[in-house]
């Protein structure tokens, strides 16, 4: 029984052209014997029976012999009675039946054909240029990852009809206060990027890049900047991500859109009486009376002075007063019984 071609490129039997260019780049890559130096002899046979079968299966004559006759009609001299009407067979000169004559091709050619001639480097002339070249015919060395990247990158949308790939993008962190959150901002990053000239070489430019950091945004806010990434040949540029952070505040804390706040007071203030000052991110001073008696859980809820809503500027959270009440370290016995006979009346 012969190979089985669409079942070694991992197609289906109406497979296009386009799935059959998709389904060789991905498995020669894969197999292909530099790639593959601890398995060098089974990398060799499977590369040549892949490049064999995108051969035949990319040829539309020799497709239709292999669909109709299989791998054995295919490279046997005489195929079964009736196999002429193929278009482009040679006739054998005795006016009996046709004959079809298989030509297996080189794998390194077939690979060569596929991926062009040309460097995917660029400046370095021809494939024959860029190394040692090893025993399957392809230079040494050019699977390491980051040039074979770029091989991938240089070669794509040749043939196949896939878009180059675009760099990963670069994340830093921009650290804001909570002032700057609380109010917005603009800041200003002075960035320096690789990009190329107009005679193809990498040259160093500096960029200003404006942010402007909306009242409200939180920790984690992306902002994007796209493709400020250094400039490849075959790469699209990586998109520059800057990604907030809070700095930590001296007296408040967020929770979302709400803002904590905790004071400090006496016993007695917690039980006679207390007025909460402090003064607002975006310095204002306010006077908060509390007349309700303070426990340790107590929480004062002041609506509406809490951090901006990004989607809705004109509201705000809320402001949160928690209290740290500072009991005495002891009390006289006199004190004691003026307590007891306060809290029990």
């Amino acid at each position: 029984m012969g190979v089985d071609y669409y079942k070694v490129l991992q197609v289906d039997r109406s497979a296009k052209d386009d799935d059959l260019k998709k389904a060789y780049r991905k498995l020669v890559m894969k197999w292909h014997p530099d790639k593959n130096p601890n398995n060098k002899k089974d990398a060799e046979a499977r590369f040549k029976q892949i490049s064999e079968a995108y051969d035949v299966l990319s040829d539309p004559q020799k497709r239709q012999v292999y669909d109709a006759y299989g791998e054995e009609g295919l490279k046997g001299q005489v195929p079964p009675p009736g196999a002429g009407g193929f278009s482009g067979m040679s006739g054998d000169g005795g006016g009996g039946t046709a004959s079809y004559r298989f030509n297996p091709r080189s794998a390194d050619d077939i690979f060569s054909e596929f991926f062009g001639h040309s460097s995917p480097f660029g400046g370095m002339g021809g494939m024959g240029g860029m190394g040692e070249r090893g025993g399957s015919g392809f230079p040494r060395g050019m699977f390491g990852e980051d040039i074979f990247g770029s091989f991938r990158n240089s070669t794509a949308g040749e043939g196949s009809g896939n878009a180059p790939r675009k760099g990963m993008a670069i994340e830093r962190t921009l650290p804001c206060s909570l002032e700057d959150l609380y109010k917005g901002t603009t800041k200003k990053m002075k960035i320096s990027r690789d990009v190329i000239d107009s005679s193809g070489r990498p040259t160093t430019v500096e960029e200003i890049l404006t942010i402007e950091i909306k009242p409200g945004w939180k920790k984690g806010t992306k902002i994007t900047f796209p493709e400020k990434g250094n400039e490849q040949r075959g790469v699209i540029p990586a998109d520059l991500v800057f990604i907030i952070d809070e700095k930590p505040h001296s007296v408040f804390k967020r929770d979302g859109n709400d803002l904590i706040v905790t004071q400090k007071l006496s016993l007695a203030e917690a039980l006679t009486g207390y007025t909460a000052q402090l003064t607002t991110l975006d310095g204002r001073n306010l006077t908060i009376p509390i007349n309700s008696v303070i426990s340790p859980t107590y929480e004062e809820v002041v609506k509406g002075e809490g951090m901006p809503i990004p989607k809705e500027p004109a509201r705000r959270g809320n402001l949160k007063i928690k209290f740290n009440i500072k009991f005495p370290a002891r009390l006289t016995a006199e004190q004691k019984t003026g307590v007891k006979r306060y809290l029990t009346s």
